[in-house]
């Protein structure tokens, strides 16, 4: 080979040896920046001057959530999800609705588990994530509650709607199931039910308190009183059509089976003070059970 060509190829290889050393040093350096820039992220949101401004701004919304997609619920229900904000053409609407009515069970689930934490964390400005958990929780269902009820694209057909005597006592009944509904998240622990837990931990900067085991209250007769009382919102309505009906069975399909996951998590959380509440309390219809009694709230431990 000839003398200029074996200088040419040290030329390239020199030349392409220093490239790459560059475009790895380069790249050490921008991980290296990122890492800081990332580190400095975290520090400025855990700075006491910030922390007060996130934990209201997600309170806020949060709150804003929950009242616009319980709203938007108890309406559209009680005119048998006849109303709506937009219909889509005929087919494409069943499409619309089955994955509207899909989304929620689902991503509800999902957000309880592992995973779903990791994904809620990551809804939060860095450092606030796992105080911040419940108050996220409830503004991401919240949303798919306003999104199922608002989005949903009727069929126009009603079967029956209550008039005169019969919609005062329907209406009555339907009120009352709220009523009960808002009775059963107390027992529960509201501030855990509407989210307010983590924005007001965040606030006072501490973490986040969580109820005892819930024994008292509606839960004295029934280990799942929310979704009861829910149940019995859904089918006391004063207005029916195809489109309640599908909403009305598939929801209570949820209320029976979806407690069934939340039982796994209680009995890994407080083990035998569940067990030994489990036994005293029927799951879901209030049926007594004689010689049982409920255990004390004491013997509960804290859901850290």
């Amino acid at each position: 080979m000839p003398p200029h060509r074996h200088s040419a190829q040290r030329v390239f290889t020199n030349t392409s040896r220093d490239v790459g050393d560059v475009a790895v040093a380069a790249l050490r350096y921008a991980v290296a920046g990122r890492i800081r820039v990332l580190e400095t992220d975290v520090t400025v949101f855990r700075s006491p001057l910030l922390r007060p401004p996130i934990a209201l701004c997600y309170g806020a919304v949060c709150h804003a959530c929950f009242a616009l997609g319980v709203g938007m619920m108890v309406v559209m229900m009680f005119f048998g999800m006849s109303r709506t904000l937009g219909v889509l053409e005929a087919l494409w609407n069943w499409i619309a609705n089955a994955g509207l009515l899909a989304q929620f069970p689902v991503m509800h689930s999902f957000l309880l588990t592992a995973s779903g934490r990791g994904v809620l964390a990551r809804l939060a400005p860095p450092g606030t994530g796992a105080t911040l958990s419940t108050t996220t929780y409830a503004t991401v269902a919240s949303l798919q509650i306003f999104a199922l009820f608002a989005l949903w694209s009727p069929s126009g057909e009603i079967w029956w709607q209550a008039e005169g005597a019969s919609l005062a006592v329907m209406t009555a009944l339907y009120g009352t199931a709220w009523l009960l509904l808002g009775k059963a998240m107390t027992d529960a622990g509201l501030s855990l039910q509407t989210g307010s837990l983590g924005w007001w931990a965040l606030l006072r900067n501490r973490k986040p308190v969580y109820p005892k085991l819930p024994e008292r209250g509606l839960f004295r007769f029934s280990r799942q009183p929310i979704y009861v009382t829910f149940t019995l919102a859904v089918w006391t309505v004063p207005t029916w059509t195809p489109d309640q009906l599908v909403v009305a069975v598939t929801l209570t399909l949820y209320c029976l089976i979806g407690p069934l996951f939340k039982e796994v998590r209680f009995r890994r959380i407080y083990g035998s003070a569940f067990d030994a509440y489990a036994r005293a309390v029927p799951y879901w219809l209030p049926w007594p059970r004689p010689g049982c009694s409920v255990p004390r709230d004491a013997e509960t431990p804290d859901a850290q």
